[in-house]
């Protein structure tokens, strides 16, 4: 699986079992980096595309257990070091702000071998800047 994850500059992914920001910026870019492909995630997830995209979006509760290789995962308030082994590429999209956070990104990417293909930029609709980060083990 592609996992994507959002985090904060602490690495913060969610706050009380809720999300800590959303960007439509982000969404799009996300359904871009999966066109073609499954797209997995919650269903409290999911809530957050419109009603056309959801049409292109695998929606359940065990996301995780039913994606497969190749296929993306977008996880938003699941913990995802237990997701690492079935990981074949990480992407990170920073928020570059600090948030309330008591889900965090546990996985220590350099020490586990991930190795980082790029970083870009691009504006947010809600964030004036979104950084995208790639890595493969």
């Amino acid at each position: 699986m592609i996992l994507i994850v959002c985090v904060d500059d602490s690495m913060g992914m969610a706050f009380n079992h809720r999300r800590q920001s959303m960007d439509s910026a982000l969404r799009a870019r996300i359904l871009d980096l999966a066109a073609g492909n499954c797209l997995w995630m919650s269903p409290y997830s999911a809530a957050q595309f419109s009603p056309e995209d959801r049409k292109t979006i695998l929606a359940d509760e065990r996301f995780f257990e039913k994606a497969g290789p190749g296929n993306f995962c977008f996880a938003e308030t699941t913990p995802v070091l237990p997701l690492e082994s079935q990981a074949e590429e990480l992407i990170l999209f920073h928020w570059n702000r600090r948030y309330p956070a008591d889900l965090f990104f546990e996985i220590p990417l350099e020490a586990h071998g991930w190795k980082r293909l790029y970083a870009r930029d691009f504006p947010g609709n809600s964030h004036k800047m979104i950084t995208e980060e790639r890595y493969r083990p």
